[in-house]
């Protein structure tokens, strides 16, 4: 796991509101770390979507601030989030309990995988998961093709044999299938821009996508941002930015990008949805109103960041 600076790269011309709406997501985050503890519980009765979802998310997003932003204060900032994250796994056993307690689930394999891809791994996890993997039963068809998706790329960042082809997956996909524009929901949203997180390793690989995907994104992105901008879902709003840095030449949405930096709070905080808890709002629920929402906002300002110089605006673009 290198913590050194990423290639240089032009310098993006919004770097400044770029860099302060990560570095003020950090230090929410940062400071609302106790959040992401999890409790005794966390492998017989917890519920994993409350546990051990909200810290995989937090491990994925700052490892890519990590390795990627330019900044070394935001990039020192997400390794200590991810070390937190790495520590609260207990170097790896948890997982070792997970898969022992249920050998045939995918949450336990994807979550280990997100720590392997930074190069933090557990001996004995790897033995059990080349097991479990290996059985007719994992092999099972998934009726939901995005989720499948991420078992895929955790399969690769481990090391274990695919278990089956990720381009044959992905043209089942929300994305692959390229629905009609007008009749995409909020569901079917988050699906389209996980199809690109897994197809692009989370903004490592940029431009990775199936030309076709890619130009179908190009066109559409624009309006559904301005759309989901006026619904104030800004979880939704981030999620599209991160995904417009992932598209070749990175297509940089100035207003849209201010607009998401006006709804950040000035503790950093990024509501998932309208405005920020009202004052005397317990800490639990500015965790669960803002964490996610927060990850994606430093996760997208990241990948724009790294795409370097943008794609210039239309009006500016030379005819």
């Amino acid at each position: 796991m290198s913590g050194g600076p990423p290639p240089a790269r032009r310098a993006h011309p919004d770097a400044d509101l770029l860099d302060t709406v990560a570095a003020g997501a950090l230090d929410w985050i940062g400071a609302m770390r106790g959040s992401f503890r999890l409790p005794a519980d966390v492998t017989t009765d917890a519920d994993p979507n409350l546990t051990l979802k909200p810290l995989g998310e937090l491990a994925e997003l700052a490892q890519v601030t990590q390795a990627l932003h330019p900044v070394a204060a935001l990039r020192e900032a997400a390794a200590d989030l991810l070390a937190f994250a790495w520590k609260e796994t207990r170097g790896g056993e948890l997982f070792v309990e997970l898969v022992r307690g249920e050998p045939v689930a995918t949450y336990p394999v994807e979550l280990y995988g997100v720590f392997a891809r930074a190069g933090l791994r557990h001996p004995g996890v790897e033995e059990l998961v080349g097991a479990t993997t290996s059985l007719r039963r994992w092999r099972v068809a998934r009726e939901d093709h995005t989720r499948t998706l991420n078992v895929l790329n955790a399969e690769r960042r481990i090391g274990l044999p695919p278990h089956a082809d990720f381009d044959t997956v992905l043209a089942h996909t929300g994305l692959g299938l390229r629905p009609e524009p007008w009749a995409l929901d909020r569901k079917a949203a988050y699906g389209i821009t996980h199809d690109v997180f897994h197809a692009t390793d989370w903004g490592r690989t940029p431009g990775g996508l199936p030309a076709p995907l890619a130009g179908y994104l190009r066109l559409w992105l624009p309006a559904w941002t301005e759309t989901w901008a006026e619904e104030r879902l800004w979880d939704l709003v981030g999620e599209f930015l991160a995904v417009s840095a992932c598209l070749p030449g990175a297509p940089y949405d100035l207003a849209a990008w201010r607009v998401l930096a006006a709804a950040q709070a000035p503790d950093g905080a990024v509501p998932e949805t309208g405005g920020v808890p009202p004052p005397g709002a317990s800490p639990g629920e500015a965790f669960t109103a803002c964490y996610h929402s927060t990850l994606v906002a430093a996760f997208a300002a990241t990948l724009a960041r790294a795409a370097g110089h943008p794609d210039p605006p239309e009006s500016e673009a030379t005819p």
